[in-house]
Order: C-alpha cells, then structure tokens, then sequence
C-alpha cells in the first residue's frame, strides 16, 4: 500500500466518522435525547445543525440484515463432519461479531483417546488436512504415521501402546530419513506427501502412502538447521525459516530458492515460526528478534513489522486467522496477542499462562477448529489455558498428563481433535470427550 493510498483511507474514514456522528445526532433527537444529542453536536462541532430523523435505526436494520444473509450463507457452505467434528462457522471476525453461539467444546472437555511413545523428547506434530492422518517427530530423528480412525476404535486409558507389530496398529509407518531431530512437520495441501525438516539442515518430502518408499523423494538442502516452514495454500511454493535470519522462499517442483531483495527487510535472528494467510496474499514470521514481521505473497516484500511484539522476547508461534483479517502469536513472555492487520495494532490479550513466569521452552498457541477459543499450554503446570478468542475470557484448565515441558501443541484444522506432545516423549492425541453434548 503506497503512501497516497493510505492518506485517501485516512480522509475516507474521517469522512465516515462524521456521518456516523450526525446520525447519532439526529436519530438522538428523533427520539426525544435533547440533552444528550445537544452535547454531542457540541462536542464535535456540528455543522450544519442535525435534524430528527430516524436514518440511523434503518441504516442498523438493512446492515444487521445484510450479516445475518452472509453469515447463512458461509453456515450453509460450511462443512458438517461426522463423529467429533463441529460445524466450522464463519471463524472469529471481531467487525460483525457479537452474541456467537459457541458449539464447540472448550478444552476442559477434551479427554486423552491414544499415546504412542517416541525413544526422545517429542518436537513436531501435524494433522493431515482431511483429520485422517497424524504425524510426530522427536529428536531421535523419527517420524510416526498414525491412522486417527484406528486409534479411535483402540483408545487408551493415558498409558502409551509400545507394541507396533500388532494388526490394525495405530502406527502405519515410521520413518528413518533425517540424521538429526525433526523440529517441524507438515502435509502437502494437495496430495499424499508429507514434508519434514530437522536439525541436519535439510527439508525432505516422503510419499508416505507408499510402503516400499523408505527414503525421501526430494530433499532441500538448507545452510542452517531448519526450524519452521509452511506450505502456500497451492502447495506449489513454500517458505523457510532457519537459524540465519533471512527467509527463504522455495518453488516446491524445481526447489529454486528465492529472497527478498532488501536485506532490511529480515529479521535480525532465527527465524522460529512462519505461516501462510488461507488466502495466500501474505505470509507472518516471528522470530527470536522478538519482531513479527507481516510479508506481501507476490513479491515477498515486508509491508508491516511489529518490532517488539511481546516485549522484546522471542517469539514462539504465528498463525492467521481464516479471514486473513488477524494474526495470533505467542512468545517468550508467556502472553497470547491477537493482532489486527488493518489498524497495525494488538487487539486482544490472552494472559495467564505465564503466573509462574517466562516460558523456558518454545510451544506454540493456536486457534481451535472453529475459532472460538484460542489455546495455550502452560509450561510450569503441563496444563492447557483456554480462553474464549472474542473476549479473552479464560476457561477451565486441561490437565494435558505430560511429565515434562510441552513443546508441540497442534490442533486438527477441521475436528475437535488436538495432538499435546513433550520432553517425556510421549504424543497425546486427544478428542471431544465421548457422548459430551456441544
């Protein structure tokens, strides 16, 4: 957005607020408010004088109209899943929300369905995008594949299942490729492969649905120990973050590596976190810079940087709201922020994870599936905060069972389904707690 851009906005909203403000006025008087409608002009310095008039009341009742017909419309386009999942809804959109009806459980009443157990601390987790499939990496450089219908029909009383020969085992593949632990874990959004990076300075690609594959189909071979990377929403392109500070941006079909052209534009230090906006417009990094830096799609340009984010501490986790319109983060500091891209500014707070102080370890804080609540474990009590995501309102705790610092924490992208993952090395898949009305 260029400078001119910005100043016609600016004037726009002005010109919009004093519209706004007169309508006040005058519905005000309509309704018999003399005091009330008189201090107001004052105020503002109306000019010229308002007269009654009852615009304001239809303005409201055509625009409360006007949501309720597209709010329909995105319920009746949303997906109704079977089983554990909820109806998606609209997503958290703090312009038009206000009485939400919340259908989705919060995280109190999620209850453990299976544990599998890794030989090292556990430090990535993802969910396939259809919820089918979940994967986990630890820092013995292994890689698990676990069918979620199968470890539905087991389920499990917290106690981690060792025995992986059996039939209709959870565990359908383990991989062995990388030299050094797995630090992050995702699926390709258009087909049955599955990206993997790691310590050894490597991204590898595993068709993982192929018994006999036991190797990687392709690797990206990184100067750095990779710590993070995301897919573009077409799965063609994606982007890295290392312990340099400068993001890498790959095509995923040639592995042709791009930058951007102004070295100013990075981060000065490890790039930790990093995610793509659904509409594929903007991508977010966060960084132990303690900077969270917001990056044009097309031409890989940072067009908004908020420098100390989380009061100057590293930053654990970014993640865009479905609309585009937010950016959820965590760091260092313990406290959850919710930014709104269009006034460059934070939101809402979600505090409270942190009462014993500052996370040690790095996790990250998501959306659930539906956007009603935001969560966060806390690292001094194993449990997982819950707030409700519009007013920040904390929920009942979750004890989440682990022995150690939790150091992954992915929820599925469609279900009520969520993977808690630590140093105990143990992976907890955890689902809607069983005959529990929403």
């Amino acid at each position: 957005m260029n400078v001119k851009q910005e100043e016609t906005e600016d004037v726009t909203d002005i010109h919009l607020s004093q519209k706004l403000y007169r309508l006040i006025i005058s519905q005000l008087l309509y309704d018999g408010h003399q005091t009330l409608a008189v201090s107001l002009s004052n105020t503002i310095q109306a000019h010229p004088p308002c007269a009654p008039s009852n615009k304001l009341v239809n303005v409201v009742r055509c625009g409360l109209k006007a949501v309720e017909e597209e709010t329909e419309k995105e319920r009746l386009l949303a997906s109704d899943l079977e089983g554990y999942g909820d109806p998606l809804g609209p997503g958290i959109d703090l312009d038009v929300d206000a009485d939400v009806q919340v259908t989705a459980p919060e995280a109190s009443m999620y209850e453990i369905c299976y544990v599998t157990s890794h030989r090292a601390p556990c430090r990535a987790a993802a969910f396939h995008p259809s919820g089918s499939v979940v994967v986990t990496g630890a820092a013995d450089a292994c890689i698990k594949v676990l069918d979620v219908d199968r470890m539905l029909a087991k389920g499990v009383d917290g106690m981690p299942d060792t025995n992986e020969n059996m039939p209709n085992h959870p565990v359908i593949r383990t991989i062995y490729d990388h030299a050094e632990e797995v630090t992050c874990l995702e699926f390709h959004p258009g087909g049955e492969i599955l990206a993997s990076g790691s310590r050894d300075f490597t991204v590898k690609f595993f068709d993982y649905g192929k018994t006999i594959a036991k190797k990687a189909s392709k690797t990206i071979q990184e100067a750095d120990p990779v710590f993070c990377f995301n897919f573009h929403p077409s799965g063609d392109y994606m982007v890295i973050g290392t312990e340099h500070p400068t993001i890498r941006l790959y095509d995923v079909n040639t592995c042709q590596c791009f930058v951007a052209y102004n070295p100013r534009d990075q981060h000065t230090a490890a790039v930790g976190c990093i995610s793509w906006s659904t509409s594929a417009k903007m991508f977010v990094s966060g960084s132990r810079d303690g900077a969270i830096k917001i990056w044009d799609g097309i031409s890989n340009k940072c067009i908004m940087t908020f420098p100390d984010a989380h009061d100057k501490e590293e930053i654990f986790s970014v993640q865009f709201s479905r609309n585009s319109k937010y950016v959820l983060s965590a760091g260092r500091d313990s406290v959850v922020r919710l930014w709104e891209l269009s006034t460059a500014r934070c939101l809402l707070q979600y505090t409270g994870a942190g009462a014993n102080g500052k996370h040690e370890f790095a996790t990250r804080a998501t959306f659930n599936h539906t956007e009603d609540f935001v969560l966060f474990p806390d690292e001094k009590t194993q449990t997982l905060c819950c707030w409700d995501a519009r007013n920040t309102a904390r929920q009942r705790l979750l004890n989440l069972s682990h022995s150690g610092p939790i150091r992954c924490f992915v929820h599925a992208p469609a279900t009520a389904m969520f993977v808690s993952a630590g140093d105990d090395s143990r992976a907890r898949f955890w689902v809607k707690r069983r005959g529990l009305l929403t």
